[in-house]
């Protein structure tokens, strides 16, 4: 149920949170963890919803950047996290915790037939290209556009360029990486299969494998566009990377490829499968993943990965434990349901206003862009209107909505309160919109 104090104005900071914010400045560089600009500091989290420190109450869209897909705090992860760790936190060899929900991994996702463990989406990423690289004995990785594959040197090409080079360029998105990386990343359009396989016949001797969000950030794919990819793939003896990071366990119980029905040979998982903990996983083929086993392929062909944290076993019971829930019958449905009542009230509420806006996404992870036209690549949104998309997230936050600067998570926790009252926080965001306009 919404609490009264949820209405409080963003503006309001107790002296407690802004002395907070003030140290963090001094020691945190931009004075944050470096994934959000926002000036506030969290204290609690309990399914839908979190609190600062001021005691300002929000619903959460954000998720802790999308773990939390059961909800914060649930009593069954909390059970099996709080079983463990008087038992040991980590221990750096096999934990019977770890192998289960490896089984667990396999049984649910149609590519999966051996996993290893790590303990963030970057490094699944990092090693799943690695491990293509030392399969295939090739260098090149084609990547899209706008995709991101983590904060690798591979993965930081062209995630959100502010110059757009000519295809298949790559454009490096941070200072400090080296230039030679350049010569070994491949750039293409996004739901463009025509120009992936005029790369693939330019290049496709050099490259190792494609890596691809098969949602990427906000985009699904359209029809044809991931069985195309794999039917190329399979043409030119390549490598197809799923990034289910984000999508996996999360769309469906077997990923975006159950959901999508398209299996790769790879796919990366993270987010979903630690319930909240440091834990992320590559999964795939035997004959690829076996790189990983030096008794199996020899000296020069094994692919190194060590982690200290990797499979711990408190990760590894809290990832079991939210797969047990989101395995209750109609989990999924009530996923589902959930977002297709806000994807739609927003909708309605922007056609009304007649703002030029759509909302894009799935049920479980959607956000509005505001721009018309078809929205099927990166280049497609950078024409969208920026500063009113921040605009609306900062009356959002104001009203009690915490939000990504792009994307709704949505989880098993949000309740049909929950979807009304963002549906007014989008009624008063309008007015605000339209009233400036006016003025």
């Amino acid at each position: 149920m919404i609490k009264g104090n949820i209405e409080m104005s963003q503006t309001q900071r107790s002296a407690a949170e802004i002395e907070l914010a003030e140290r963090a400045r001094k020691v945190l560089p931009a004075g944050t963890f470096g994934n959000t600009a926002l000036d506030i500091v969290i204290a609690r989290g309990k399914g839908g919803h979190v609190w600062d420190v001021s005691g300002n109450e929000y619903v959460d869209f954000l998720l802790g950047s999308g773990p939390m897909l059961v909800g914060h705090a649930h009593p069954k992860v909390e059970a099996a996290v709080l079983e463990q760790i008087p038992l040991g936190t980590t221990f750096f060899v096999n934990n019977a915790h770890g192998i289960r929900l490896a089984e667990e991994i396999v049984a649910a996702v149609p590519c999966a037939e051996q996993v290893r463990f790590v303990s963030s989406g970057s490094e699944a990423d990092l090693y799943a290209m690695r491990v293509a690289r030392a399969y295939m004995k090739r260098d090149k990785i084609l990547k899209f556009e706008g995709g991101y594959h983590g904060m690798s040197d591979y993965g930081l090409m062209s995630l959100a360029p502010k110059r757009l080079a000519n295809f298949p360029t790559p454009v490096p998105d941070s200072a400090g990486i080296p230039k030679s990386v350049r010569e070994e990343v491949v750039v293409a359009p996004f739901n463009d299969l025509a120009a992936v396989e005029s790369l693939l016949n330019q290049h496709g001797k050099e490259i190792a494998a494609i890596i691809v969000e098969p949602f990427q950030r906000l985009i699904p794919p359209k029809p044809g566009f991931l069985e195309g990819l794999r039917k190329l793939t399979e043409q030119h003896g390549i490598v197809l990377i799923f990034d289910e990071v984000v999508t996996g366990f999360r769309f469906s119980y077997g990923g975006a490829q159950a959901y999508y029905g398209v299996t790769p040979d790879l796919a990366t998982f993270g987010k979903v499968i630690g319930g909240g903990f440091p834990l992320a996983a590559i999964a795939g083929k035997t004959d690829i993943m076996r790189h990983f086993d030096k008794t199996a392929v020899g000296e020069d062909e094994f692919t190194v990965q060590i982690g200290t944290l990797s499979g711990n076993p408190v990760a590894s019971a809290a990832g079991l434990a939210t797969m047990e829930v989101l395995k209750e019958p109609g989990a999924y449905d009530k996923i589902f349901a959930t977002g297709k009542a806000l994807m739609s009230g927003i909708s309605a509420r922007l056609r009304e206003a007649k703002i030029s806006a759509q909302v894009i996404g799935e049920p479980p992870l959607f956000d509005v862009v505001f721009a018309d036209g078809d929205i099927r690549d990166y280049r497609s949104t950078v024409r969208a209107n920026v500063d009113m998309m921040r605009r609306v997230n900062q009356s959002l936050l104001a009203s009690g909505i915490l939000k990504g600067d792009s994307k709704y998570y949505l989880s098993l926790a949000h309740t049909e309160a929950d979807v009304a009252h963002t549906l007014g926080a989008w009624d008063t965001a309008i007015r605000a919109l339209k009233d400036a306009k006016a003025a």
